[in-house]
């Protein structure tokens, strides 16, 4: 027999889910929790599906009725009313969609394949610029005038770095939305044609080879913390990123190796880096172990032992010994590329001890050597031309024999 309100309202919960049958399929579901769920079940294409249609009480009987007879007209049609529920659901979806959401997904996503400064990178403009300037607004009404405009913004304060990063993610943002079937055009593409013009390239400032005996004499002469002085000490022998250096564990040395492994997720580029040690390295790094050996980190932070010194620590103690706007941190691989360049070493050899990729691509997807052997040799040769500079002896330019 049909349904009738009073039965439905007098229905109990059991222990297991049991059905109160209404007629052409139509049922409502009672489960343990004392839950009412109407269901349908009907065939199509010989195979037997079940729709949901809603909680009872908020979808009464009556209404459970149309819904069936409606869900009955499109099977007459041959359309399918489960897969009708789930497009006209992507549909509101993204009608509603926002740019905030789909840019947070889109973070989520790919986030985890990114190095960590990229990832904190990204999510500081979400949050700064992006979001607060179109995160409001339905995707699929986003036209290119707006992400000009947005741009421009940026811009206009003199961040054209910033400006280019975001031209990237927005485009990168559009395109996943399409991929995903959330947007039907991508409004960012050809975003950098109106692009402000670029500024000259701001060299990072480094005095030359010549200059360093002065340089690493004032590290001991000036007032700065120990562990700052071994890292200056250490990007002058290694040419690593300040940052790569910052945040260096103990776990990442092989000391009796002559070993740095600095793994993927901290380098720039995602690739594992190997770092010879020349023998001067390895002496301040055993020296600094009596120091920071207790603690995960080379160089922990003052306040927390959990984090890694300031970004900023390396130059203000340049700035200290009056190298302000003449040396930074980063130029430290300046200085060794320019003179290792011009002693004829190998350039390879030089770009993979910077760990920088090939500018030609398709050679950097395939070339992994590490040329391990010849940068022990080449680094080694380096730490002991700056030994004997500062000993007061004449370095010949060009590579030893």
């Amino acid at each position: 027999m049909p349904l009738t309100d009073s039965a439905i309202k007098t229905a109990k919960p059991k222990e297991k889910p049991y059905k109160l049958s209404d007629a052409q399929g139509l049922y409502l579901e009672i489960t343990p929790n004392g839950s009412k769920l109407w269901r349908l079940k009907y065939r199509i294409a010989g195979k037997e599906k079940k729709l949901a249609l809603g909680v009872y009480p908020i979808v009464t009987l009556a209404q459970a009725r149309q819904r069936r007879g409606t869900a009955r007209e499109q099977l007459a049609e041959g359309i399918d009313p489960g897969e009708q529920k789930k497009v006209a659901k992507q549909a509101h979806r993204v009608t509603g969609l926002t740019f905030e959401t789909l840019a947070r997904e889109w973070f989520t996503y790919n986030s985890p394949r990114w190095a960590q400064s990229t990832a904190r990178k990204a999510k500081l403009y979400l949050e700064n610029d992006l979001i607060p300037g179109i995160g409001s607004r339905p995707v699929k009404a986003i036209t290119r005038p707006e992400l000009v405009e947005l741009v421009r913004k940026v811009e206009a304060r003199g961040s054209l770095n910033a400006a280019g990063k975001i031209r990237q993610w927005l485009h990168q943002i559009f395109r996943y939305g399409l991929a995903s079937g959330t947007v039907d055009t991508n409004p960012a593409t050809d975003l950098s044609v109106l692009a402000a013009p670029a500024k000259a390239v701001r060299r990072h400032p480094h005095i030359t080879f010549a200059e360093l005996p002065e340089l690493l004499g004032k590290i001991d002469s000036t007032n700065i913390n120990i562990l700052t002085r071994c890292a200056i000490r250490l990007l002058v022998l290694t040419a690593v990123r300040p940052g790569e250096l910052r945040a260096a564990k103990w776990s990442e040395f092989d000391l009796d190796g002559d070993t740095w492994t600095i793994p993927a997720s901290r380098m720039k580029a995602r690739r594992q880096h190997l770092v010879p040690l020349p023998h001067q390295a390895v002496k301040i790094l055993r020296q600094l172990q009596e120091i920071t050996g207790k603690y995960p980190l080379l160089f922990p932070g003052q306040q927390k032992a959990d984090r890694p010194m300031s970004e900023n620590t390396i130059n203000k103690a340049l700035r200290l010994m009056g190298y302000a706007g003449r040396q930074t941190g980063h130029g430290f691989r300046h200085l060794l590329s320019t003179e290792l360049n011009e002693r004829d070493y190998k350039e390879d050899w030089i770009e993979r001890q910077l760990a920088h990729g090939d500018e030609n691509e398709m050679r950097d997807t395939y070339n992994h050597a590490t040329y391990l052997p010849q940068r022990e040799i080449m680094m080694q040769e380096w730490a002991d031309s700056i030994d004997a500079l500062c000993a007061g002896a004449v370095v010949s330019i060009k590579r030893k024999a």
